[in-house]
């Protein structure tokens, strides 16, 4: 690891510490978690069009392309681009961030939870348990129809979508719903959608909401890489540690600034949850796990 000024080698220490004594744990994650796995960064437009040439020259943003419309206007083209993500998560291996995360996760007492806006699957591929995740904007491993028809929501296990690379327009027969025959899309919470079924989330939620009434005393709350442009994370960061007396620790290199009396750190999530895992095994905690 590299030499960090004072302020941050200081708020590294302190940090380590209360994860320490953390009587229960929190993990909440945005986008900016899967980018040291080598996934593609969306930060503004032109992020977007650096992954996808095609639609810069389109001039389709990330929010047009992320829209259930686009899956009555030209399904294909939507198939195009999360028939690709899907190949993307399936394909790149979560970084080393992820497996502190769930190795922390066994040290509290009272256990931990996921919060993560990412439709990855990438916290459970690591080991954490089902029933402790919340993907709040949905998964893009699960289907459900367009329509929707039905509140059935199936699993994309086996679904491989053949994607023209100069197009990025999927080719053949496209995902149907089974009940209907109509096209499936992921069952991912896009843009002004009205119409993603919600109760496998909701679910999640409920199991959360039922764990952070039984806890005893305040979480500790540790955000990686939640961006301001869609704060869904970082409203749920501060409400936790806020709700439960906890602290919250915010890793962020572009967006730490946080509230009064969080830990704010300005490094990238796996440098940053390295650099604590260093300071945490240097104390021995970590042995427990």
């Amino acid at each position: 690891m590299p030499q960090l000024a004072g302020d941050l080698s200081e708020a590294l220490e302190r940090t380590a510490e209360i994860i320490a004594r953390a009587p229960s744990l929190v993990f909440t994650a945005g986008a900016g978690m899967g980018v040291d796995s080598g996934l593609p960064d969306f930060r503004g437009t032109e992020g977007f069009w650096r992954a996808y040439p095609p639609f810069a020259r389109l001039g389709l943003r990330f929010d047009e392309m992320a829209n259930p419309h686009r899956f009555v206007e030209n399904p294909a083209l939507a198939w195009g681009f999360y028939g690709h993500r899907l190949g993307l998560y399936r394909t790149v291996r979560p970084h080393a961030g992820f497996e502190i995360l769930h190795r922390w996760s066994k040290l509290p007492d009272e256990g931990s939870f996921v919060f993560t806006s990412n439709v990855d699957g990438h916290f459970q591929r690591v080991g954490f348990p089902e029933d402790r995740v919340v993907e709040c904007h949905g998964s893009i491993l699960y289907l459900q129809c367009t329509g929707p028809c039905c509140d059935d929501i199936w699993e994309a296990e086996g679904l491989e979508v053949d994607v023209d690379p100069e197009t990025f327009r999927a080719r053949g027969p496209l995902p149907a719903c089974p009940s209907c025959g109509a096209v499936a899309r992921p069952n991912v919470l896009m843009f002004g959608d009205w119409l993603w079924v919600p109760h496998r989330t909701a679910a999640q939620e409920e199991r959360m909401r039922r764990w952070v009434e039984g806890l005893s005393g305040g979480t500790v709350v540790v955000e990686v890489g939640a961006g301001t442009a869609v704060p869904t994370v970082r409203l749920t960061s501060e409400h936790l540690a806020r709700r439960t007396g906890g602290h919250l620790v915010r890793i962020n290199p572009r967006e730490a600034q946080a509230p009064h009396g969080a830990s704010s750190i300005a490094l990238g999530g796996l440098e940053a949850l390295e650099a604590l895992d260093g300071l945490l095994r240097g104390s021995r905690v970590v042995d427990r796990a």
